[in-house]
């Protein structure tokens, strides 16, 4: 087997031109081999086109020494790639006994009666090796061959990113030569800072090769990665060290986690450590956090000490109200004497009356904390930003407002987020026994999607934060 070096990945399927599925396979592919200190130089999509499928395969085996293909390995007379591989290596497929029983025995044991299209999955060239599929019906070619005197590999691999996850691990990589050489990373997660302003203080680092830095702008902020190869994953980590160091000096205190980090888990995790439980009333942000917390309840518990007696995932949320219109989420039922107190005319999502809100959700599911994301407001010109760009900040102690609810103390923070000439007001409170704390956020008209996401994900952001 040679030694695989460099690959290239193509995806068949005309449904991914048009836009239909997505092509999470090359990205699942692409972090893979670079894991395991394969150069991925070219990624590439294909309709179900004999003629171009073979034409860009011909093209991969002259410049990668791995080639993996996924998907057109199914029964329909689109499924091409099996015959796009016999043309560009000139062999001749035929039928693997079997592999044909085997197909026939898989049906039968699923009670199904096996369309005799599906007999083309067992048609094999005779350089090909058949990496089995233990939960399709697709098997996937090894396949060594030769261009310009070098020698080749091309892998195929199931569409469906189970079936193709599962033999690419057991059938596929147990089989390749690989590099010794590996690739260290170290991603750094932030909040409260531009893609812009983060590059601008990274400086110089992200010029450099090896170690490489990149900045990525993500639905939870802003990722910074630092990537070393080297002969083996200990000398890449080392290598990686100096500019990990400085790239925490530069945006360590804008960063929330690293690597594999979520938020949703992060706030789990920690309420499950305090024994919290927390409620939610959301307004913009229309059910989105507490989408993403329940998502999160799957999660191991990732900050328990050992010997620790967490408490149940589910029994960390108390509850959640969703009020799409800010008279709705009046009901909840804030004190009387705090809504006469309220200037005539204040908009609904005012930070003294989204703070009650917090306050009373608190109260209404017998929960540790409350948090309150109230709704848009006020448009501000550009010239009431705090920074220009698309630089994020925070207001000083002394830019800072604070006001009383219930007897307890309200701090209020700014937040301005700066893309176009008007934005849009936000806030967000969290309510404990300590008191509540408010957050105004200055957002540029980007759209509700983004609106959306910016407001639940700055509200996990807040109650990471508390939970420290």
């Amino acid at each position: 087997m040679p030694l695989v070096r460099t690959a290239e990945l193509i995806s068949v399927g005309t449904e991914l031109l048009l836009g239909e599925i997505v092509d999470t396979n090359s990205a699942y592919l692409a972090g893979e081999l670079a894991r395991l200190g394969v150069d991925v130089l070219w990624s590439s999509r294909v309709g179900d086109n004999h003629g171009r499928i073979a034409q860009l395969l011909e093209q991969a085996l002259t410049r990668s020494d791995l080639v993996v293909m996924c998907g057109g390995l199914g029964p329909t007379d689109d499924d091409l790639t099996r015959d796009a591989i016999a043309t560009v290596v000139g062999e001749r497929q035929t039928r693997d006994p079997d592999l044909e029983r085997w197909l026939r025995e898989r049906f039968a044991a699923s009670g199904r009666a096996m369309p005799e299209r599906n007999l083309q999955q067992a048609d094999v060239i005779p350089s090909a090796t058949v990496l089995p599929n233990p939960i399709g019906t697709a098997p996937g070619w090894l396949v060594r061959t030769e261009r310009g005197g070098s020698d080749r590999v091309i892998v195929t691999l199931p569409g469906p990113p189970r079936e193709m996850q599962r033999m690419w691990r057991e059938q596929a990589v147990t089989r390749l030569d690989l590099p010794s050489s590996r690739l260290f990373t170290r991603t750094f997660k932030t909040h409260g800072i531009g893609e812009s302003l983060v590059a601008e203080r990274l400086g110089d680092l992200t010029r450099a090769a090896n170690p490489s830095v990149a900045t990525y702008a993500k639905r939870d902020g802003v990722h910074v990665r630092v990537a070393a190869k080297a002969a083996d994953i200990d000398a890449a980590q080392a290598l990686a060290g100096p500019t990990i160091d400085e790239v925490s000096r530069v945006i360590g205190h804008a960063t929330w986690g690293y690597d594999s980090d979520e938020l949703p888990a992060m706030v789990l995790d920690a309420l499950r450590l305090r024994g919290w439980r927390l409620a939610v009333a959301e307004g913009f942000s229309g059910g989105l956090l507490t989408e993403l917390l329940e998502q999160a309840l799957d999660e191991p518990p990732g900050g328990a000490a050992a010997g620790t007696q967490a408490q149940p995932a589910a029994g960390t949320l108390a509850g959640s109200v969703i009020a799409w219109q800010p008279e709705t989420m009046k009901t909840l039922g804030p004190a009387l004497d705090l809504l006469r107190r309220l200037p005539a005319g204040l908009p609904a999502g005012a930070a003294e009356l989204v703070a009650a809100v917090a306050a009373t959700v608190r109260a209404l599911f017998a929960a540790d904390v409350g948090l309150a994301v109230g709704y848009p407001q006020v448009a501000l010109p550009r010239g009431n930003a705090a920074v220009t760009g698309d630089a994020r900040g925070e207001a000083g102690p002394d830019e800072a407002t604070r006001a009383r609810q219930g007897g307890n103390p309200v701090t209020t923070h700014r937040t301005v987020e700066a893309h176009d000439q008007r934005y849009t007001r936000l806030v967000i409170a969290l309510a404990t026994d300590e008191g509540t704390t408010v957050e105004e956020l200055s957002l540029p008209p980007l759209g509700r999607a983004w609106l959306r996401e910016r407001s639940a994900f700055t509200s996990l952001n807040l109650l990471r934060s508390a939970l420290r």
